[in-house]
């Protein structure tokens, strides 16, 4: 059976491996991708951490199938400095000659969120300037090559908080602006066959959820993650990495060829509060 992005030249903005029990969203994410077929250079903050993603898909026998392996590559890049976001762009043309993938997976929450009587002006800059003007940032880099190629897919990593919340104004807003970011990429790119859509998740267990609320309560992570999995109508059980993940490589594949300015829930039915 053909890979399912075989060929493809693919960013993962926020690949690094956040420490913790669990693999988080963008490392599932790169090594997804790379299991099938696709080149990938691993982008994060830290340099290490984007690194050891890479090694995580170096050593991985799936990915080494696709020859995927030998190919993996990591960067540092701060996507709040639109100097580092065309750097991103600049590196995957240099040495690959192409981007056909984006994806976005870069987003900070709590750090003094709270509800919009409360909240901080620096609290709401901080987190907007990473959610959402860092997103936009990476995709107006990516953009005049992809129209270059004639195509190109950007999946933009969004929340169940864009539509529900009401104590971290500033994540929820951001959420929601990038929903309408996607849209608006889709609708303005369409006729140079690029796509954009956005995966709504809601509660995963991965390292920057699980241990994030661990270390900011003060509660162990099996309580944390025992609360947040009560909350989830689908088996009562969170997703995981992997989970957003297969909504990427869906998304990002030819697959979804005729899908765009889609908002993919991947919440396991908590937007519908079933019972």
């Amino acid at each position: 059976m053909a890979k399912r992005v075989a060929g493809k030249i693919a960013v993962v903005v926020g690949a690094g491996q956040t420490p913790g029990e669990t693999i988080g969203n963008g490392a599932a994410i790169a090594q997804l991708l790379a299991r099938e077929g696709a080149t990938v250079l691993c982008v994060d903050r830290i340099a290490e951490r984007a690194q050891k993603t890479a090694d995580l898909i170096a050593a991985d026998e799936i990915a080494r199938e696709t020859s995927a392996a030998s190919t993996v590559s990591s960067m540092a890049a701060d996507i709040t400095n639109a100097a580092d976001c065309a750097r991103i762009v600049e590196q995957a043309l240099a040495r690959h000659g192409r981007l056909d993938i984006l994806v976005n997976n870069v987003g900070i929450g709590g750090g003094g969120d709270a509800p919009a009587h409360r909240l901080e002006e620096p609290v709401f800059d901080r987190i907007l300037d990473v959610n959402l003007k860092g997103m936009w940032q990476t995709i107006k880099a990516a953009i005049p090559a992809m129209r270059e190629q004639q195509g190109g897919a950007i999946v933009n990593i969004s929340s169940l908080a864009a539509t529900s919340g009401a104590t971290q104004l500033a994540y929820e807003v951001s959420k929601a602006a990038v929903n309408r970011l996607t849209t608006h990429v889709a609708q303005s790119n369409a006729r140079h066959g690029i796509r954009a859509n956005a995966i709504m998740m809601g509660f995963m267990d991965t390292p920057m959820a699980i241990s994030g609320i661990a270390q900011a309560t003060g509660r162990p992570t099996s309580e944390v993650r025992a609360a947040r999995d009560a909350q989830v109508p689908l088996r009562g059980k969170m997703g995981t990495g992997y989970d957003t993940a297969y909504a990427t490589l869906y998304l990002a594949s030819d697959e979804a060829q005729f899908v765009t300015g889609q908002i993919l829930r991947v919440d396991g039915g908590m937007s519908f509060g079933l019972v």
